[in-house]
């Protein structure tokens, strides 16, 4: 099954990112809040929304930052993935 988003939606998957303290102590999956990076898995056409065009600026494959409790969280065929507003976007990590 595909997600295909529609006007300003982007579908994101969590990137894993192994956090280790400053202690040395590795922070399981469990042990850390939601992740902030995530991937870019597929992006809406854009076009108008609340009668304002919106330009879509990120693309498949980017790895981006979202604000923390941003976008509604889905499962698909066993894999977890975001839908967000292109606003909920704060930067493309380059």
């Amino acid at each position: 099954m595909n997600i295909k988003p529609l006007c300003d939606r982007v579908v994101l998957k969590s990137v894993e990112v192994e956090e280790t303290t400053k202690s040395g102590i590795i922070l399981t999956a469990a042990a850390k809040e939601k992740p902030e990076i995530a991937e870019v898995v597929a992006v809406g056409p854009g076009g108008f929304v609340d009668g304002n065009e919106v330009k879509m600026l990120v693309n498949i494959g980017d790895k981006v930052i979202t604000a923390k409790y941003a976008g509604t969280e889905v499962k698909v065929d066993g894999e977890e993935y975001m839908i967000v507003r292109q606003s909920d976007i704060l930067a493309i990590v380059e």
